[in-house]
């Protein structure tokens, strides 16, 4: 602000501070007729009301109003959950009998895998869901439900409910060659009570 500007404004300020102090306007005149000193207290405290808020800041010298100015940041709001990504490997290669065994030990996986072909007797069967994925078993759960075959940005691929990936629900699929499956769950406890579970693909037949 220029320098004869801001002066001229603080002795405004400061005149105004002193009509308050001094009766709030015990001088005012409408024409050559002197208001009364009451009515002259109506009248200036109905003006001191509307400027007061603009002005005690002039007056205190250490209390300011709040800006209202439009460039003020706008509040961020929380973003939203990404989509679910499609996995890389389809519902309807991984639907049907399967023999089921698991391992810890890595140095397990060839025998297990025969272990899981013997299985195919009595085979676990992956169902077509009515959504487009897969009927199968959660951890610790007796009874089936369909689940998503879900992507990551990692390029991993998960089996489990609707929702982030990975879930605690949700297992990965650590292998797949169409033949044999082999996945673990994420929940660290299931992972170490149910090892990696090697599905072996049955026969036709079988």
């Amino acid at each position: 602000m220029p320098a004869r500007a801001y002066i001229r404004t603080s002795l405004l300020r400061l005149r105004f501070c002193a009509w308050l102090r001094e009766g709030c306007g015990h001088g005012l005149v409408r024409g050559n007729a002197m208001i009364s000193s009451a009515h002259a207290r109506t009248v200036a405290n109905l003006a001191a009301a509307s400027c007061l808020a603009l002005l005690l800041g002039a007056c205190g010298g250490g209390m300011s109003l709040p800006s209202f100015s439009s460039s003020q940041p706008a509040v961020e709001t929380e973003p939203g959950v990404a989509p679910e990504m499609p996995a890389s490997i389809r519902a309807d290669e991984i639907v049907g009998r399967w023999g089921l065994a698991s391992f810890q030990n890595p140095a397990d996986r060839a025998r297990t895998e025969a272990a899981a072909r013997a299985q195919c007797k009595n085979p676990y069967v992956i169902g077509a869901g009515t959504s487009g994925g897969v009927v199968m078993h959660l951890a610790d759960q007796a009874t089936p439900q369909e689940l998503r075959l879900k992507g990551s940005p990692g390029g991993k691929n998960y089996i489990g409910p609707s929702g982030p990936t990975p879930g605690e629900q949700d297992r990965e699929i650590v292998s797949f060659d169409g033949r044999v499956m082999i996945t673990r769950f994420v929940d660290k406890d299931a992972a170490t009570r149910y090892g990696n579970m090697v599905y072996v693909r049955c026969a036709p037949r079988a």
